[in-house]
């Protein structure tokens, strides 16, 4: 890709950054309408989990295909693709008959949305070569989320109130068609030097193992033991499959190898805890803040603005302290922030509005703190040409742990409301303990693999793929 001036590097950051709005909006804005979708289309707990979870999980099972493919024939080409789909499954959710055409909507939306992140993280990283200047990109792009969190319950709550829940698919219209046009005139074509051959065995065995196990998580209070047990023995075959197979292959979807560097190992860990803590969290508290309390959406809406100010103003910050410290300082601030404020929920404190308050803050401030050093950990000891594959496997932690957090802890939900017939607080406290242990994995593994250990290790496998790449190069 020819070296780009400036000013051109802001604005393809800033149109990359245009499609992760509207993918973190889609969430934000659908957690708001939880409780109106429903009243309207009648659906249980299991129900409102799989209009989220649908969407991540068709997300994360795609997501490493798309930044492999996106190498192979090019990233703006699937990047374009990728809004275009997205933007046509808004439309068709807008439209949705039904709480089973909805979940099928969403999924064509998580088609579309599986072509835009991770391809624009790689976008990003090729354009923004320098260190420093690469962090400070990957911090504005954790801003946008933060944006998404604050707009996201502001916007989904007007729009409930004034027009309806459909009208939440709306936002990503305009946005959508404004993006594609801006990346057909400013963003460059940019694919790896060699191209990457497909692997579709090891495709079907990552759908195999999110899809099964993910099933028998959010239907194991309903269905029992009997129904999903198999799909719990489906998940750990596909995961064996993957562990045997992967390893076989020149070119394999998922390269193991990465994993050998411990900062790798740990952004992806420490990715899928943080991103289950926030599914966990935004479905606990939509359905606490409409349902037990009574508010409106707006008013839930509003009430959702400590937690989503601070990851706005965190997140530059975050990627700033990244390229000038590293990323051991943002993890542990994430980490004790995220603990905290599960500590302080599970313990009682959105009984009072002041513990509320203080609970959303600091959570807000945790996860404005996680997202930039999950990324920029991810893709810098990575050879370039593999950008696009590194950046999709930490996009896949992402979608993995908000799919995960959102099927345990409505399953958790579920099984204690049988429990707990008179209060949501009561049912709700097991969740809050998982969001403990899940801020603690972040707390723990920041400070184990940002250390000089966990560099040397990182060093030596960017040594060990770019001989092996040059081995291929060379023998082909």
């Amino acid at each position: 890709m020819p070296e780009l001036s400036h000013r051109r590097r802001l604005l393809v950051l800033a149109i990359c950054c245009m499609s992760l709005l509207i993918v973190s909006l889609d969430n934000t804005v659908l957690n708001v309408a939880l409780p109106s979708l429903q009243d309207d289309l009648h659906a249980s707990t299991s129900g409102l989990q799989w209009t989220i979870d649908a969407y991540t999980l068709v997300l994360a099972s795609l997501l490493m295909l798309a930044g492999s493919t996106a190498d192979r024939i090019g990233r703006r080409r699937v990047f374009m693709a990728g809004l275009v789909v997205f933007t046509a499954g808004s439309a068709l959710c807008s439209a949705a008959p039904s709480l089973e055409a909805l979940v099928v909507f969403r999924m064509v939306q998580a088609v579309g949305g599986s072509m835009l992140n991770p391809v624009a993280m790689s976008i990003i990283t090729n354009t923004f070569t320098d260190p420093r200047e690469r962090a400070r990109a990957i911090g504005a792009w954790g801003a946008v989320v933060g944006i998404s969190m604050a707009a996201g319950p502001l916007i989904g709550g007007l729009l409930v109130e004034s027009v309806g829940w459909r009208s939440i698919f709306w936002v990503n219209l305009p946005v959508g068609l404004a993006a594609l046009l801006l990346t057909l005139r400013y963003v460059p074509e940019s694919r790896a030097p060699r191209a990457r051959r497909a692997d579709p065995v090891g495709q079907l065995l990552v759908v195999a193992l999110f899809g099964s196990l993910t099933y028998a998580i959010i239907e194991a209070p309903d269905a029992g033991a009997a129904t999903t047990l198999p799909f719990t023995a489906i998940a750990l075959a596909a995961l064996l499959g993957l562990l045997w197979y992967e390893p076989r292959r020149d070119e394999p979807l998922i390269d193991l190898r990465f994993f050998r560097s411990a900062p790798f190992s740990g952004a992806t860990v420490i990715a899928i805890s943080a991103f289950a803590a926030l599914g966990g969290f935004l479905f606990l508290s939509t359905l606490y803040l409409q349902n037990e309390r009574g508010l409106s959406a707006l008013d839930a809406g509003l009430w959702m603005l400590p937690m989503a100010v601070p990851t706005f103003l965190c997140a530059p910050l975050s990627g700033r302290l990244v390229g000038t410290r590293g990323p051991r300082t943002p993890l542990a601030v994430a980490g004790a922030a995220m603990t905290a404020s599960a500590v302080m929920f599970a313990l009682g404190a959105e009984t009072s509005d002041a513990g509320l308050f203080t609970g959303y803050a600091l959570f807000g401030i945790g996860f404005g703190f996680v997202n930039a050093p999950i990324t920029d950990t991810a893709v810098s000891g990575m050879p370039r040409a593999q950008a696009g594959v590194a950046a999709a496997v930490a996009s896949t932690s992402r979608q993995l742990g908000q799919t995960l957090g959102v099927a345990v802890v409505g399953a958790v939900l579920a099984a204690g409301a049988s429990a707990h017939r008179d209060t949501f607080v009561s049912a709700a406290r097991p969740c809050w303990w998982i969001l403990v242990a899940c801020g603690a994995a972040v707390l723990v593994l920041g400070a184990v693999t940002s250390g000089s250990w966990a560099r040397r290790t990182a060093e030596r496998t960017a040594e060990r793929l770019e001989t092996a790449e040059i081995r291929e190069v060379l023998r082909a």
